[in-house]
């Protein structure tokens, strides 16, 4: 007896779905997203400013885009995701649909519903798509957790760590402690 094939989606089936409703979807598995609570924001918004400042009054090149924002990161229609930040500083990737290809710099901030995600599924997708550096961050753990793909370093820090921002060669020094 033969088994059931399994459906693999596209990223029309992303944009087929319902107002509000959010999903990710890598290598044809779709993964429904639920809204992120308050201080998942909170961290979203903290490091999107002391980003954006940086970048802002650096007259950098780079541009900085929190979720929801599209990144397809193969060249397929099988895989879409949104990060939660995501750092570009190759306009040539960039169009009005979002970001094709890696992202330099890609934060996700763990939520309970996905841990699993962040930490083993898109740290796979990001280092081989060619993501140079990630951060997941864990409210829960007090915890970051820095990968330079391009250096093939992994770093642990805790929220009253002071942490340079690899992609900007060490100029750009993130502390959580005070935000939560």
């Amino acid at each position: 007896m033969a088994l059931p094939k399994e459906k693999l989606y596209t990223v029309d089936d992303i944009y087929a779905l319902s107002d509000g409703t959010r999903a990710e979807l890598i290598d044809g598995e779709m993964y429904m997203m639920t809204p992120p609570g308050r201080k998942h924001q909170e961290l979203v918004s903290f490091l999107h400013l002391e980003i954006g400042n940086f970048i802002r009054n650096k007259n950098g090149n780079c541009k900085i885009y929190p979720a929801p924002f599209a990144v397809f990161l193969n060249e397929d229609d099988r895989t879409y995701v949104e990060p939660d930040i995501s750092v570009i500083c190759d306009e040539s990737k960039l169009d009005d649909r979002g970001c094709n290809g890696a992202p330099d710099w890609v934060i996700e901030i763990v939520s309970p519903s996905s841990r699993k995600m962040d930490y083993f599924t898109k740290l796979f997708k990001y280092r081989m798509s060619g993501v140079k550096e990630y951060w997941i961050v864990d409210p829960d753990k007090n915890q970051v957790m820095v990968y330079e793909f391009d250096k093939d370093d992994v770093s642990a820090y805790s929220f009253s760590d002071e942490i340079s921002v690899g992609i900007y060669d060490g100029d750009l020094k993130i502390k959580l402690n005070n935000i939560l």
